[in-house]
């Protein structure tokens, strides 16, 4: 059996990111959003949310880039200049020499989770803006924090171990580099599936599509899902609108935000998935079946 979970990251970080997650849903593939506690479109986020009862709702913790919920006086291992710091090398030197507080992840990670659940949104699982859970430091406090919020589904960052068969990486050298650092944090990855089995946590096989991100288009899908192995997974995806206010914002990911959402609204999508057999479901199903 091959179950698929098709999460869209950022939402609420612009109104043109919240429209393009809810299309993408509605006509397209996605299952599932991960909402942004701190994203300055969270207030119509959670109306589009409340509109849109079958798309599952999930907390993408923010700890990196951005604003935090919580005084930034109270956060001096993950702020500077009262923000997140914005280098994620940064960060991961920080992460892996101890540099972090655990105190200061599990107070800022419950805000945030706390934030969405005070403006009535069930939380079906929480993940990471670029994915700093996968750092042994930054995992154990978030899973503590979500359990205190209720909340038991996280998601597995790490990818199979072949996503794409070599030949079709060979066409396509500007993911080489992406590739080669993801497979050097997948040293984490025993680590992770050991943490979340004794916190008791449920997540999925593994994640598909983080080493496209920005470079998503029909001919990648289709390549990924035509590799899609046995189990359950999830898709990572970054659809949106590259409107004024995302040409403003800090992010790399721009014109490839309305390549991504081309992609999940495509027919032939959903026909590839249908094709290999492959379910759609979301956090809130995998957790309803644990």
């Amino acid at each position: 059996m091959r179950r698929l979970i098709v999460n869209a990251d950022d939402f609420g970080f612009t109104s043109g990111v919240n429209r393009a997650i809810v299309e993408a849903h509605a006509r397209g593939i996605v299952t599932s959003a991960t909402l942004m506690a701190n994203g300055p479109a969270f207030v119509e986020a959670v109306e589009l949310a409340k509109r849109n009862p079958r798309l599952g709702i999930g907390c993408h913790i923010v700890l990196i880039d951005g604003e935090p919920l919580l005084d930034a006086e109270k956060l001096p291992s993950l702020t500077e200049s009262r923000r997140f710091r914005n280098s994620l090398k940064s960060f991961a030197g920080r992460a892996l020499t101890g540099r972090i507080a655990e105190g200061e992840i599990f107070a800022e990670a419950a805000a945030q989770i706390g934030k969405l659940q005070a403006s009535e949104i069930s939380v079906s699982h929480v993940d990471t803006h670029k994915h700093t859970h996968l750092f042994p430091r930054i995992l154990r406090p978030l899973l503590r924090a979500a359990r205190e919020c209720g909340v038991r589904a996280v998601r597995n960052p790490f990818g199979p171990r072949l996503p794409m068969r070599s030949s079709q990486l060979m066409q396509r050298p500007n993911l080489w580099t992406r590739y080669a650092q993801l497979r050097i944090l997948g040293g984490f990855a025993r680590g992770f599936h050991s943490t979340v089995a004794q916190e008791g946590f449920v997540t999925t096989d593994g994640t598909l599509g983080i080493e496209v991100t920005g470079t998503l288009d029909e001919t990648l899908f289709h390549a990924i899902a035509q590799s899609i192995p046995e189990g359950t997974w999830e898709f990572v995806c970054h659809p949106g609108y590259n409107d004024a206010d995302l040409q403003k914002a800090n992010t790399r990911l721009r014109e490839s935000r309305e390549t991504e959402l081309r992609v999940l609204t495509l027919p032939a999508a959903r026909e590839i998935l249908e094709q290999k057999g492959i379910q759609l479901i979301s956090y809130r199903d995998l957790v309803a079946g644990a």
